[in-house]
């Protein structure tokens, strides 16, 4: 199978990175013909100012005229596979597709409307701008041949927030570097270990934004003010500035917070936590997203904190002591889970064996492939 990978995509995504090398592990050819006007932006929705904004209008802008005329001339492939976020990309591409042959597959990954509009609350529902960025999606949407995110779930939701037919768009897991996230190989002693009496570590990664439900961090952080529990978060974005008001307003001493971690160095700092913490927001689109850290986390056999819903229920069931899957924004129910740990006492327990082998880019590309082959007809 030959694939042409085009366009925009954001390769500072683990998702494109794992997506592409899991292709190339099973076997298929994998041509490049990308433009990245992303560099430097981590959070899209974000982006600030006028400069840079025109920073990459202007990138966008000069890319297109380079990436039509090489999809126009370049060897024919059994298909043209467009990344995320991928809207534009998909507009440009389609009509090129459709004069030369070419099954086109859309890696869609999220909705740019429903981040925007219906969990950031960014832009007014029915204001003008988020009008047009639906019809712009949903004819993006209408333009592919194959269309996945990375949950079943997820697919079923923009199914009903574009009036999709059931069953038209499909999912592959977000998956994981496993060259950075791995379990640590358990040095042997050969003499009996003092029980450890410091204070149980509990950490979070990823951006302030509402789906990952850091408010409610903070609060169950409060809970446990004055037990031996330490919360550690990592992170910046869209919510930085109010949990920095509420940090402000009522310190708490057992909290840290580290506004970055290079992503290489953060597979140390899982390996030192107690326990990790998903996502706890309660949105539609919180019920319906496995994010990269659960993932990362899970590749790393840490135990996990996160909130119910169908989405990781498809990963993942509430086997105690591993994974405790509680109700969404419930602060009582996060501090309760952390004590549960707590009086477990630290535990070299391997977690989440069953799901090991299936995680990494090859068993990645092994789904994506599963996709092509039975929905596009393609030959692996």
């Amino acid at each position: 199978m030959r694939a042409l990978c085009w366009g925009t995509y954001d390769t500072g995504k683990p998702r494109s990175r794992i997506l592409l090398e899991g292709l190339r592990l099973q076997g298929v050819e994998v041509t490049q013909c990308h433009v990245d006007i992303w560099r430097g932006v981590e959070d899209k929705s974000q982006v600030r100012g006028l400069w840079q904004r025109l920073g990459i209008a202007s990138r966008w802008l000069l890319a297109y005229p380079r990436l039509a005329w090489q999809l126009a001339r370049a060897s024919r492939p059994d298909v043209l596979l467009i990344g995320f976020p991928g809207v534009l990309d998909m507009l440009i591409a389609a009509p090129i597709a459709r004069i030369r042959g070419i099954p086109l597959c859309w890696d869609m990954f999220m909705s740019i409307y429903d981040t925007v509009v219906e969990d950031r609350r960014l832009l007014r529902r029915n204001g003008l701008p988020a009008v047009l960025l639906h019809a712009l999606e949903g004819f993006a949407l209408r333009r592919a041949d194959l269309v996945f995110l990375d949950t079943q779930a997820h697919a079923r939701r923009v199914e009903s927030l574009f009036g999709l037919k059931s069953g038209s768009t499909r999912a592959v897991w977000v998956g994981v570097e496993s060259e950075h996230f791995h379990i640590e190989p358990v040095v042997a002693r050969s003499a009996p270990v003092a029980i450890d009496q410091s204070p149980l570590q509990v950490l979070f990664y990823g951006q302030f934004i509402p789906l990952h439900g850091i408010e409610t961090i903070i609060q169950a952080a409060r809970l446990t003010r004055d037990e031996p529990i330490e919360w550690n978060l990592i992170g910046k974005g869209q919510e930085a500035g109010r949990i920095q008001a509420l940090l402000a307003e009522q310190p708490l001493a057992n909290l840290r917070w580290d506004s970055w971690v290079n992503y290489e160095q953060l597979h140390q700092r899982i390996a030192e936590a107690d326990v990790c913490l998903g996502i706890f927001g309660k949105s539609e689109k919180a019920a319906s997203v496995i994010p990269n850290k659960v993932f990362q986390i899970v590749a790393m056999g840490r135990p996990l904190i996160t909130r119910d819903s169908p989405a990781i229920r498809e990963m993942l069931e509430n086997t105690h002591p591993c994974v405790r899957l509680i109700p969404a924004a419930d602060p009582s129910a996060l501090a309760n889970a952390v004590r549960d740990h707590a009086k477990q006492g630290r535990s070299s327990i391997r977690c989440h064996t069953a799901l090991e082998g299936k995680l990494d880019a090859a068993a990645i590309g092994r789904q994506c492939i599963a996709l092509l082959t039975s929905h596009l007809g393609l030959e692996a």
